[in-house]
């Protein structure tokens, strides 16, 4: 009973007793209150209106980055083919290894399987997911697709594959200076693939998706741009004239014990380079471990002295000025020639040769005794004209253009010294190219890289009659009595000119360093090839080029010919067997 009327005289106690509830509330408090709600709804409306109107495009790319993505479509690279269609370089599809760091469980069980597939070390692989916020790394490119299948059916999450395109090149290192090679990303790094990056490499596509989470393809949302692939390069390269080549110089440089050495085989009709072969080479299939000389190719890049090659050019020019016949006399005897301070000296002492003798034979003193008849200007004008001193016209990436000073700052000595290939340099694919001057009948024929299937006009250089009774020169010395009896070739006859010449160190020249030479043409009445051989550093007691580079001729021609469909010129008989005679002193 008590307790009830406690409760009701509680209910009966008026609102303003309490002290609490009857103090007067400050108005500034209710105004700060809404004022507060205000300013709170008016930042979130500034705050909208910067997210819908201002700072939208921002927004819209930082939600697309989160779900789209853009996937590049990779276009195929043209193919590269030797001039009979054969393959020299192609692409072919080949799997990478990718993750998203974010997904992959550094801890995984089978993370170990995983490297050791992929040839890297399980801290290797660590490191390389271990890269903060990233959302794509690649582990490895390229692998062969068998492990990329062995990877992927690991079940790792995060662990992706990627189809690329992988570059193969199925003749090996036979072509590796011609054609080169691509890095992964598939552009061109040496060679053709780099001279022709542009024609080669095509133009790529794109796709635009939707992802999940887990990197799936959900939808596509824009149209496809379809990749464009490049276009296949068709080069004048023989495939069979260049693998013969490249082993038969092998087999030479190993022979001699030298330190390597080249080989250019051009057709004399169109100019086309039908192999171009260096020794030591590389495999652009395996480039592990690989050098910086393996790489170079010696005969575009390197420059040498050339010496005795150049010795039918003085010969030329003395015949197309008239100041010489082939039949004219020169005294060369004692066999020695003092010139400021130096002597100029042949291995025998010949006595009277005959224009046509002092090429057979290779005589120093014959041949400085023609050249210093000359005004200096008109032996400059005819080495330029045959094209020393300029890169050659190939579009080949450190292509040389060898070295011929004006000849307003020669001296007479170094006038004597260039008539037979000391003082000036040239690189092996611009004597070549010389030698053509007496193939085509005085003309210089541009030389190619790809494929030309006519006769192209060249460059006059001397008259035709001047280049025939040279050529006929050419076949004296690679015949009985000459320097180059080893140069013959059964079926064919053959025209060329020895060359041995002391290589420079510092301001002098090697004692003992030698590079041997040979250019020569075949067949002498019509010329088919020029084929230009040189041996650098022989070190086994042979040192000539008549001993060393003329063989490697030899086979090289006859094999090109008879490819080429050439029929024999002359009956099929052994080569001769002779030592070859030294030409100048070394």
């Amino acid at each position: 009973m008590s307790a009830r009327l406690g409760r009701a005289a509680a209910r009966s106690i008026p609102y303003g007793s309490s002290p609490l509830l009857a103090s007067a509330t400050p108005v500034w408090r209710s105004r700060f209150i809404v004022a507060g709600l205000a300013l709170a709804f008016a930042g979130l409306a500034a705050r909208a209106a910067y997210v819908q109107v201002i700072g939208n495009d921002f927004f819209q790319r930082q939600g697309e980055v989160r779900y789209a993505r853009t996937l590049e479509l990779p276009a195929s690279r043209g193919r590269v083919l030797d001039r009979n269609g054969e393959i020299l370089a192609t692409s072919v599809v080949a799997q990478s290894v990718w993750a998203d760091p974010e997904d992959v469980d550094l801890n995984h069980p089978r993370l170990a399987e995983a490297a050791r597939l992929l040839q890297m070390s399980l801290s290797e692989l660590r490191r390389r997911l271990d890269v903060g916020e990233r959302n794509f790394v690649w582990i490895k490119r390229q692998v062969d697709d068998p492990v990329a299948r062995r990877v992927q059916a690991l079940g790792i999450k995060g662990i992706y594959l990627r189809p690329e395109y992988k570059r193969q090149y199925p003749h090996g290192e036979a072509v590796a200076h011609v054609v080169g090679f691509t890095n992964v990303e598939d552009r061109g790094q040496e060679g053709v693939e780099l001279a022709f990056e542009r024609e080669l490499s095509g133009r790529p596509g794109s796709r635009r998706v939707i992802k999940d989470r887990l990197g799936r393809i959900v939808e596509d949302v824009r149209d496809i741009v379809p990749p464009v692939d490049g276009r296949d390069l068709q080069l004048s390269i023989d495939a069979k004239v260049q693998f013969f080549a490249y082993h038969r110089l092998k087999e030479a440089v190993q022979q001699h014990r030298a330190r390597g050495g080249s080989v250019v085989v051009l057709d004399a009709l169109t100019g086309e380079v039908l192999a171009l072969a260096n020794y030591p080479s590389y495999d652009p299939n395996d480039r592990r471990r690989l050098g910086g000389d393996q790489l170079r190719n010696a005969a575009l890049t390197d420059s040498f002295e050339p010496g005795s090659t150049m010795k039918p050019f003085v010969a030329a020019l003395a015949l197309d000025s008239g100041l010489a016949r082939p039949d004219t006399p020169i005294h060369t005897a004692p066999g020695r020639l003092q010139m400021a301070g130096f002597t100029i000296s042949d291995v025998h002492p010949y006595g009277v040769l005959t224009v046509e003798q002092v090429i057979q034979k290779s005589s120093n003193v014959g041949t400085v005794k023609l050249a210093m008849q000359m005004q200096p200007r008109d032996l400059w004008e005819a080495y330029t004209r045959a094209g020393f001193g300029h890169r050659p016209e190939v579009p080949f990436p450190g292509a040389t253009s060898g070295r011929l000073r004006p000849y307003k700052t020669w001296r007479p000595i170094e006038q004597a010294t260039m008539s037979y290939g000391y003082g000036l340099s040239t690189s092996l694919l611009q004597l070549a190219q010389a030698y053509t001057v007496f193939a085509r009948d005085g003309e210089r024929v541009p030389v190619t890289l790809l494929r030309r299937d006519t006769p192209v006009a060249g460059v006059r250089v001397y008259r035709p009659e001047t280049a025939r009774a040279v050529r006929h020169m050419l076949q004296l010395a690679a015949g009985p009595g000459g320097t180059a009896q080893l140069a013959q070739t059964a079926g064919y006859s053959v025209g060329g000119k020895t060359g041995t010449a002391r290589k420079q160190e510092g301001r002098g020249y090697a004692a003992r360093k030698y590079r041997a030479f040979f250019v020569g043409l075949a067949p002498v009445e019509q010329p088919r090839v020029v084929i230009a051989v040189m041996v650098d550093e022989p070190n086994n007691g042979v040192i000539y080029g008549g001993a060393v580079a003329a063989p490697v001729f030899s086979d090289v021609a006859q094999q090109t010919l008879r490819l080429l469909g050439v029929p024999p010129d002359m009956s099929v008989q052994p080569r001769i067997v002779a030592e070859a005679l030294p030409e100048e002193p070394v």
